[in-house]
């Protein structure tokens, strides 16, 4: 798993990824401000007042505005296993990053602490379901005190929840990378690899198509553990090999399928555990796929409340996340396009 984080840090430490990761998600208007010719890594490691240690993943910066020189710091922090405190984790990355500046004197022309975008880029197999503001956390005690209670939210991306259809129509690098976690089989993995062969062998792209080529051989590694690969020097020589044993791959995913439909039927003492698991697994592929569909949804429907009228009230929210029904959820972001408010909505 260290070798996967590390594979990936060393992709989103290119400001190439970085531009298309924010272009590509973060669909708030401020984003049309970014001079991403500015786009500059700083240090993630920081020192507090009692000489302890704190290290983020990656930190960003980038020039706002064309004639002002306010920075937008972009923290971000790579998740495969849900935190439940991970909105605490940011409230204290944040907070350090901030001490740091004011030691360097770096302040917004105002004398103010530039402002900051946390990212948390999330790519496990269960849906993040923890807290994604600092306030959550904190018990709420009535009579004023809740007045006291910090505030800090950070931007998820849930990897594996981002619908296909609003990924495979980007040619965007940091959504060819979700296509390729996403696992959807050895045709689609060849077809997105395809294309970033052909995006990265542009001039000035080679330090990113390593990085790429990095990332796509320990995926495979994990992949197709205990399978033999030869070593490839590009992602055209990724692909080319690949193709050449499709059928195989295929048939070893089939194979891991059956026994683990058989596996299931044992554990569950049913006399036809081969075919019973087997169907089972398929229909729990179909419903978790119905759920991540919704999921992705969701989350595409409550970014476009956020982007048109602010803050989401925590009402509204729980009644999008309590939305059942993909085609409910499709429908109400068509209507969202157009709503003069979020009464129009009907959602609380």
């Amino acid at each position: 798993m260290a070798e996967h984080d590390n594979s990936y840090k060393l992709l989103f430490s290119n400001a190439a990824m970085v531009e298309d990761l924010l272009r590509g998600f973060v669909q708030e208007d401020w984003i049309r401000e970014l001079d991403f010719s500015s786009l500059e890594k700083v240090g993630g490691e920081y020192v507090s007042d009692d000489l302890r240690h704190r290290q983020s993943d990656l930190v960003w910066r980038v020039r706002w505005g064309r004639e002002r020189w306010l920075y937008v710091y972009l923290l971000l922090e790579f998740q495969s296993t849900v935190d439940p405190f991970m909105a605490l984790r940011v409230m204290v990355y944040v907070g350090m990053l901030w001490q740091d500046l004011l030691r360097q004197k770096v302040l917004t022309p105002s004398g103010r602490l530039p402002p900051v975008l946390p990212v948390v880029l999330y790519n496990g197999e269960v849906p993040w379901r923890a807290a994604r503001d600092v306030s959550e956390l904190i018990e709420e005690i009535p009579g004023g005190l809740e007045r006291y209670r910090p505030q800090l939210q950070h931007f998820l991306l849930d990897e594996q929840r981002i619908a296909d259809v609003e990924l495979e129509p980007l040619k965007n690098l940091a959504a060819a990378l979700f296509r390729l976690g996403k696992d959807r089989g050895p045709e689609d993995f060849l077809r997105v690899v395809g294309a970033l062969a052909e995006w990265l062998s542009e001039p000035g792209m080679a330090e990113l198509h390593r990085a790429f080529r990095i990332w796509v051989q320990v995926y495979l590694r994990e992949k197709l553990s205990g399978v033999e690969l030869p070593e490839f020097e590009t992602l055209m020589e990724v692909k080319s090999m690949l193709g050449e044993r499709v059928v195989p791959w295929t048939e070893r995913w089939k194979q891991e399928g059956i026994q683990k439909g058989l596996e299931e039927g044992r554990e569950k003492g049913l006399e036809e555990g081969r075919e019973k698991g087997l169907e089972e697994g398929r229909e729990k592929g179909r419903e978790e796929a119905r759920k991540e569909d919704l999921h992705a949804l969701q989350g595409i429907l409550l970014r476009n409340l956020e982007s048109r009228f602010g803050k989401v009230p925590e009402e509204v929210r729980r009644r999008v996340e309590a939305l059942d029904s993909v085609q409910e959820a499709g429908n109400l972001i068509a209507r969202a396009a157009s709503a003069s408010s979020l009464d129009d909505l009907r959602l609380g």
